[in-house]
């Protein structure tokens, strides 16, 4: 093909225009690399040193794969001896792989190779196993633009630990046009100025962390229908918009100091009338445009030159001798590199390339390699690069950048953040997604309502009309819309199916739908009738993560649209929601602790599976309001039939007195209808009459009032020959109510019993005038009836009705085999003594099982993540999810220790100070506070430092006598094993 460089006239008014325009800013952008007399003698020695042959590879950067067979290696080693090429752009692949091929090639090269890479939104876009943060549209939406200059830094960091020198971003291109099909989400947002910013904040990211950006794709690739991978785009636009919209990024970028920037292969009349005419190969727009009236003057790389759209339409190596007429500097991805070589010295030798200008270009190659630091080449370290690869603060960083770009689109009906849980009654539907993965996980942390997954996103009919049988009863369903796509034609990947049953719950007047779309902004155009509307951006992990955060209010909502979707969703919608005070869930870095020290707790739950101090168990661990550690280890028994997970539910024990009966007492006296230093027996007069007329409530709390540790309660309702038949029945009747194990029903007089023994009981002797203090089951009956006589209502309907409903605490529960089946519930003890049966789902402790399962000391069953939502509104005092459980400081007046040397608080436990060890960690401080349970439970809250460790299993199977866990010190050591994780990271920092 005759190769012809003459500009057309529209390319010479295009010329003039631009001077006019630039002219306006006289100072031109800087030399990105900067000269010094050692950068100097390095450049002239190695050109000196090779052959003028050799000198043109240095032009050439070609494609290499880390995951392709030995033959492919062996390629581009050849390319790397035999024609000096000058880099490598490294595409599909693994780390390890790839770190050992570029030690390979940088071992063959004559002169170190510069390594580029394709990583606009973190290494995993070209290899397995690797970071993810967030696209451009994503980084768009964020509200703060900090978080770009830190994925730039981080991935920058990840990149020279690779061996990697060049990253092809950041894409700067206005996407002006919202049927794009290669650009869209690649883009940073339809506003200039904005896409420049950010554009910035990430190159500054990249370079100041020792990697060249290299901006794309020059000169505006956003308004366009076509796939340049695919077939040649053409752009029609005119001086204005190009000067005002799409130029002004690049223009911003350079005076940033951008060290690279890559040309697109577009068609652009404006530029070049010569038919199909790449960008790439216009002189107009490369020299005229780019180097001299805007000024740019670091390195200039072509578009991959095995692009069909223009490499179909060259023989070989002509593309290549084009581009560099054209006024590129490297060569990308060129099909035939000695081809190419060929070409360019017959182009040299016809006049049609000037040696001196492809020497300047050369000469710029290696000062960027320079600024690279290849003039001290160092291999790759392959045995420490995983952990540069991994670091946890790069999963904090890609939560924090969903946090700020999560986006409530519309919030019509005022429904976010979920609030007031009791009265909603949620369903949630995943299309998209299979029912296990993290949203389902993290939706149903929130609530106890079902999760319905529909994995096939394009699923038939039939499969929505089986689940819309399902929400009766429901007044909210959240329906989210997974595994989207960034492809206008395909509807963005929203099934026909899915869009019909969408608008077939919108007009269900039964209940509001929320509509949540984890993909490209653009489709939400299909989602115009959403009343309530988010916008996720991507179906990532730390999206899926982050989403169900902001709907319950554990985050705020604070994105807005970088993107106009439509006439009512233009760009910059978006609605700010608060948050409420909820549990988050993230990466135990986020607040201070060392992912690497917490995994130690995984070596001690195992230590304790092996000595079987306990099957499994389940451990929590909570900073700041944030879950940073959540775990299920082992199995329910020892036969290891059922795994432990984080739905398993467990018998708290005594747990239950601050879990249950101690939120009702503290909830009384924030009301003002209870007085801690009044006597008991102004609540409960039948105590006048007895030995416990003169105890106080607040003597009760402390353990403090002369109470034994326990008295005979159902060991006087058998015999010999087993229950009683004036206590126990073996059909449920109104005379027999209550369960004590699957067909056995005692006495509904049952509680009346125990608490006639309980006040006929003798007291502690007193020491010096006083009682001593000594741990009593008998305080939380006693204040289990206090409160039941001032509410007027059984303690358990109290409960639920006005702490675990309305915090969404759907597991926890007295008499769980009412609400759950048994597979459901870890099993605790084989009882030969009393029920004689394997316990599982009715409560373990003896005296509460007699009265029916609800008693002021035992009887609540939940999962370690319901109560840690419990514990987490104590430890902030009453606050959480927009609502005031207690009114003033109520919590911090009962966990506050009572006494010089005490370990009792209200209620509360704390660590016994006159003690080496406890149960709780020497490392914690002395407000910690907190609860442990007979079955091997234990609940420890840290106001000083804002912890919350939860520790549940059921060490009392088969054998209540199995003490190992106290024996090893399980629970203490891992709590232990939190501080040394705080520490380990505070040392760190």
């Amino acid at each position: 093909m005759r190769l012809s460089f003459q500009l057309s006239l529209a390319a010479l008014l295009l010329a003039a225009g631009l001077l006019l325009s630039f002219a306006k800013n006289p100072k031109l952008p800087a030399d990105p690399f900067t000269a010094s007399p050692a950068e100097a003698a390095w450049v002239d020695s190695v050109y000196n040193s090779l052959t003028p042959e050799q000198r043109l590879g240095q032009l050439f950067m070609v494609a290499a794969y880390s995951n392709k067979e030995k033959a492919h290696a062996d390629r581009i080693e050849r390319l790397v001896r035999n024609q000096t090429i000058g880099g490598v752009m490294f595409l599909q692949g693994g780390p390890k792989r790839q770190a050992l091929m570029t030690n390979r090639l940088q071992a063959a090269a004559k002169v170190p190779l510069l390594i580029a890479m394709d990583a606009e939104w973190g290494l995993d876009m070209r290899l397995d196993s690797s970071a993810h943060f967030a696209k451009q549209m994503t980084l768009g939406a964020m509200d703060d633009p900090k978080y770009v200059y830190q994925m730039g830094r981080d991935i920058a960091r990840k990149m020279r630990a690779l061996g990697v020198h060049i990253s092809f971003a950041p894409v700067i291109d206005v996407n002006s046009n919202p049927g794009n099909p290669v650009i869209g989400n690649r883009s940073f947002g339809e506003d200039q100025e904005h896409v420049a910013k950010l554009g910035i904040q990430y190159i500054r990211g990249l370079q100041e962390n020792g990697v060249m950006a290299v901006a794309k794709h020059f000169p505006g690739h956003g308004d366009t229908d076509t796939d340049s991978h695919v077939a040649l785009p053409v752009i029609s636009t005119d001086m204005a918009k190009l000067t005002k919209v799409d130029l002004v990024p690049f223009q911003q970028s350079f005076e940033a100091g951008v060290m690279g920037v890559m040309v697109a292969h577009l068609y652009m009349p404006l530029f070049d009338t010569t038919d199909a005419k790449t960008t790439t190969l216009s002189r107009a727009l490369v020299t005229d445009l780019l180097k001299d009236k805007m000024g740019f003057k670091g390195l200039v790389f072509t578009d991959a030159l095995n692009m069909r759209s223009v490499s179909k339409l060259y023989n070989d190596g002509e593309l290549d001798a084009m581009a560099l007429a054209a006024g590129n500097d490297v060569l990308l991805f060129s099909e035939d590199v000695p081809a190419a070589l060929r070409r360019i010295q017959e182009a040299v030798v016809a006049g049609r390339l000037r040696q001196e200008d492809l020497d300047l270009r050369i000469r710029k190659i290696l000062r960027a390699k320079y600024w690279a630091g290849l003039a001290k080449y160092q291999p790759v370290t392959v045995a420490t690069m995983r952990d540069s690869l991994n670091l946890p603060a790069s999963k904090v960083l890609a939560q924090e950048i969903f946090e700020h770009a999560v986006t409530v689109v519309k919030n019509d009906d005022q429904l976010l953040p979920f609030q007031r849980l009791d009265t909603l009654r949620i369903a949630a539907i995943t299309i998209g997604t299979p029912a296990e993965g993290p949203y389902a996980t993290i939706f149903n942390k929130y609530q106890p309502g079902p999760v319905y997954a529909v994995p096939n996103r394009y699923a038939d009919d039939s499969t929505f009309v089986r689940i819309a049988g399902r929400l009766q009863g429901y007044n909210v369903v959240v329906v989210s819309l997974h595994a989207m796509n960034n492809t206008p034609s395909h509807s963005y990947g929203l099934g026909d199916g899915a869009l019909k049953f969408l608008k077939q719950l919108q007009a269900n007047r039964g209940f509001k739908t929320v509509v949540v779309a984890m993909g490209n902004a653009y489709g939400l155009k299909f989602l115009e009738d959403a009343r309530t509307l988010v916008c996720g951006y991507e179906d990532h992990y730390a999206a899926q993560l982050v989403v169900p955060q902001v709907l319950f209010g554990a985050l705020p909502a604070r994105g807005k649209l970088p993107v106009t979707v439509s006439p009512t969703m233009k760009v910059t919608a978006g609605i700010a929601t608060p948050a409420l005070g909820r549990l988050r869930y993230a990466v135990p870095e986020s607040q201070g602790l060392s992912s690497r020290v917490l995994a130690q707790i995984d070596n001690i739950a195992l230590e304790s599976q092996t000595y079987a101090a306990a099957p499994g168990c389940q451990v929590l661990v909570a900073k700041n309001g944030t879950v940073v550690f959540d775990q299920s280890y082992g199995y329910c028994t020892y036969d290891q039939s059922q795994p432990v997970t984080s739905s398993t539910l467990y018998d708290l024990a005594s747990v239950t007195k601050v879990a249950g009966t101690l939120q009702a007492v503290m909830y009384l006296k924030d009301q003002g209808k209870l007085v801690l230093e009044n006597k008991v027996a102004a609540y409960l007069p039948e105590l006048a009459r007895t030995n416990k007329r003169e105890m106080t409530i607040r003597d009760v709390l402390l353990h403090q009032a002369g109470l034994k540790p326990g008295i005979p309660t159902w060991e006087r309702t058998i015999n010999s020959n087993g229950l009683k038949p004036t206590f126990y029945a073996s059909i449920r009747s109104d005379d027999f109510p209550n369960e004590v194990a699957p067909g056995e029903y005692s006495t509904k007089a049952a509680d009346d019993s125990v608490w006639a023994w309980t006040m006929r009981s003798g007291l502690l002797p007193k020491t010096r005038g006083k009682y001593p203090t000594e741990y009593s089951d008998l305080s939380f009956i006693v204040m289990k009836r206090v409160c039941e006589k001032i509410l007027k209502r059984p303690i358990e309907d109290f409960l639920q009705d006005n702490f675990y409903r309305p915090l969404g605490l759907g597991s926890m529960t007295y008499n769980p085999l009412q609400r759950f089946p048994k597979s459901c519930i870890a099993p605790t003890e084989k009882d030969t003594y009393y029920r004689r049966e394997q316990l599982q789902g009715t409560v373990h402790d003896q005296t509460a099982a007699l009265v029916g399962g609800v008693g002021g000391h035992a009887g609540l069953f939940a999962t370690a993540n319901d109560l840690a939502v419990l514990m987490q509104m104590n430890l902030q005092n009453g606050r959480y999810g927009g609502s005031r459980f207690f009114q003033s400081p109520v919590v911090t007046e009962f966990a506050r220790p009572q006494g010089a040397g005490s370990r009792r608080g209200l209620g509360w436990d704390h660590s016994d100070p006159s003690k080496p060890t406890g149960p709780t960690s020497n490392l914690s401080p002395a407000s910690t506070f907190g609860h442990t349970g007979f079955t091997g439970t234990c609940v420890w809250m840290d106001p000083d430092n804002q912890i919350l460790y939860i520790f549940l299993s059921n060490r009392v199977y088969p054998d209540a006598g199995n003490n190992k866990l106290r024996q090893y010190n399980i629970r203490t050591r891992i709590h232990e094993v939190i501080y040394k994780s705080l520490a380990a990271n505070k040392t760190k920092g």
